[in-house]
Order: C-alpha cells, then sequence, then structure tokens
C-alpha cells in the first residue's frame, strides 16, 4: 500500500476505511517519523478539532521486530487516551533497536469542542506493513480498531 498521492510529501499522514475499521498510514524520512505521523492520523480518525499541545505525556514500548514496535506504539497512545481521557496533537518517537521513547503533547478531551467521532480499542496486525520504497520514505500503516 502507498499513500494517496503517492507520497505527494515527504511527511504525511492519513486514515483510510476498512470495513468497519479503520487503517492508519504514516510516511517520513525514517521510521520515527513514519510513526509520528501515523499517530497524528489516529487523532484524525478521533477529531478534525483542533487539539492544543497543553500537557505532555512520555511513553515507552519494547517489541521483537519494527512492525510489532509499531502496534504497540499505537497502542500506548489508545491506552493513554482512554486513561487520561485525553487527545493528542504532536508526537516525537526515537527508535533504538526493538525499543521506543515516545512524547506525546495533548490536552483533556472536549467533547463540545472536539467531538469525538469513535473511540480507538487498539491497533491491529492486520495490513501491518512497515516498508522504505525506492525514493527512501518510510511507511508505517495498520488497521485500528474502533
Amino acid at each position: 500500500m502507498t499513500p494517496s498521492g503517492a507520497f505527494a510529501t515527504a511527511v504525511g499522514s492519513e486514515h483510510f476505511a476498512h470495513d468497519a475499521d479503520v487503517g492508519v498510514r504514516g510516511w517520513g524520512a525514517t521510521p520515527s517519523q513514519a510513526f509520528e505521523q501515523a499517530a497524528v492520523a489516529l487523532t484524525s480518525v478521533v477529531t478534525e478539532a483542533h487539539v492544543a499541545e497543553r500537557d505532555r505525556i512520555d511513553v515507552r514500548c519494547e517489541a521483537p521486530d519494527i512492525e510489532l514496535l509499531f502496534v504497540e506504539w499505537l497502542n500506548a497512545i489508545i491506552y493513554e487516551m482512554a486513561i487520561r481521557g485525553m487527545l493528542f496533537a504532536r508526537f516525537s518517537v526515537r527508535i533504538d533497536g526493538t525499543k521506543l521513547e515516545g512524547t506525546l503533547w495533548g490536552e483533556p478531551v472536549d467533547v463540545e469542542r472536539h467531538a469525538p467521532a469513535c473511540e480507538p480499542k487498539g491497533a491491529t496486525y492486520t495490513a501491518l506493513k512497515i516498508a522504505k520504497n525506492v525514493e527512501g520514505v518510510w511507511s508505517a500503516a495498520c488497521i485500528i480498531d474502533v
């Protein structure tokens, strides 16, 4: 799978329909950027409203390979969204082998302003793919259970 517009920009994100669920995809110059952009796509599945970068949350993940690390990353964000009642606008990722350190910036959900469309339940292994194309752009994608 390649993003719409065939990587029209070096960094970006999108979500795409998949049966009753939704896919997220991010791309960038590095796997870290692709992971960050996929997280942006995750937020855009929930709301189209502006999300302020008021609060900072740090997360850590570990997995045996890059694809499973991507699922762990998205599930860490979904977990933080659920337990803190927050949405996140900006993401920073540092990958070191099988470990990821991430930072999420966001704010508590304001139902009236954010008008959440759904509540993500978890990232899945369906359509899971981390790849680097011939232009050197990394993409990271999977299906989110909503």
